[in-house]
């Protein structure tokens, strides 16, 4: 038994948006409800086109509303608009920041897009602020990352990149 071309892809699509939001810390149930639903709709035996012309794919197991309307659009559209964004990788100016002490690439990642912290002067106000200390995963001295992020300030052609635009 072959799987529906379909299915494979929104499965596929799904797993990749649910391995996204884990890295960006997203809500682990939403990160569940993905994984959940491509495992359900591979194992479809059905094409997930008819169901949805037929307007029952919140009928299989997992799918709610909310992917039953990003199905839809995946079928429409060939792509998920909220998929394609979570594909943006973060500018390099704001990758840039993996080297500084304590941050790792999915606290960065973080930091970008669920807490919106775009430029230097922001992860600078943010690590004064004392706030940092209590995002998980945050494992470094403050003060050693307050020298990394002015010592990068003062170097022109890192200053010039260092706002994310």
């Amino acid at each position: 038994m072959s799987i529906p071309p379909h299915n494979q892809q929104v499965a596929t699509i799904f797993r990749s948006m649910a391995d996204r939001l884990a890295a960006q810390r997203a809500n682990p149930y939403r990160v569940r409800a993905y994984r959940k639903a491509a495992d359900t709709i591979e194992a479809l035996e059905e094409d997930v086109a008819d169901a949805a012309a037929r307007k029952t794919l919140e009928d299989i197991e997992g799918v709610g509303k909310d992917l039953a309307e990003k199905i839809e659009e995946f079928l429409k559209t060939g792509t998920i608009q909220s998929y394609e964004a979570l594909r943006t990788p973060l500018p390099d100016a704001v990758r840039a920041w993996t080297q500084f002490p304590g941050l790792s690439e999915s606290l960065v990642a973080y930091l970008y897009t669920r807490l919106c912290i775009t430029t230097l002067t922001d992860l600078e106000r943010l690590v004064r602020s004392h706030m940092l200390r209590t995002v998980p995963g945050f494992s470094g001295s403050e003060e050693k990352l307050l020298e990394a992020i002015t010592a990068s300030q003062q170097q022109p052609s890192i200053t010039k990149r260092g706002e994310a635009p």
